[in-house]
């Protein structure tokens, strides 16, 4: 499993080091008044070879090379854990069925909690991932503050990510997309914030159920459960 992790947190380090060369070019070219288009990390060393002058684009060739060689190698490393969680981890499946969840997060999650069987009730499965906000009771007052942020982060960070495409506009409709709108339509401070926190939140709870029963994911478990 940690063999199987280091791929993971390779991929991480690529697409980290890819952002910050990005980043870079984007910081050296603007004082010499060019503005990069907005484009996909893919694009980009294209599109500042067409759009970048010649004496600024031999400042920045190295670094165009490093992206595109980074590129490459986060394709071989998603190459490799599709084949992971169609092969040894199938179990993933399950997981994947929920929107929202590619194989990267679905193979991170199994990975890092490694046994499903480790908590009696998935709901233990917030808290073990830091998603769980602190409390400060005293006396009459019992303000939610922010998550405690225990756990694997970088998990962590995947099921803010899947939050964020279950709240966004292109996220199916389903009772944990309704659930989060309720909570962001409530307003107030960080509204929004809040919301992406709980979905993940559930979303860490509901992928612990279907890994454990291997069921169909329902977008309306409760409506269909009524029906039937």
């Amino acid at each position: 499993m940690q063999r199987f992790l280091n791929v993971i947190r390779a991929r991480d380090v690529l697409v980290r080091m890819r952002t910050m060369a990005v980043n870079a070019v984007r910081g050296l070219v603007k004082p010499c008044g060019h503005r990069l288009p907005i484009c996909s990390t893919e694009s980009f060393a294209g599109r500042c070879r067409a759009d970048l002058p010649e004496e600024l684009l031999a400042i920045v060739e190295p670094l165009l090379k490093q992206i595109e060689l980074a590129t490459a190698q986060i394709a071989l490393c998603d190459k490799r854990i599709e084949e992971l969680a169609d092969g040894i981890y199938r179990e993933t499946k399950a997981l994947r069925k929920n929107p929202g969840v590619g194989a990267l997060t679905a193979l991170t999650y199994v990975l890092t909690v490694a046994d499903k069987r480790r908590f009696p009730h998935s709901r233990d499965v917030g808290c073990y991932l830091g998603l769980r906000p602190r409390r400060s009771q005293s006396g009459g007052s019992d303000p939610q503050l922010r998550i405690t942020k225990a756990g694997d982060q970088y998990l962590r960070k995947l099921l803010v990510q899947s939050a964020h495409y279950v709240l966004g506009h292109y996220g199916p409709d389903s009772a944990l997309r309704q659930w989060g709108q309720r909570i962001y339509e409530r307003g107030g401070k960080n509204a929004k914030k809040r919301a992406i926190i709980a979905v993940a939140r559930k979303l860490s709870i509901l992928l612990h159920r279907l890994w454990v029963t291997q069921a169909e994911y329902v977008p309306f478990y409760e409506v269909e459960k009524q029906v039937a």
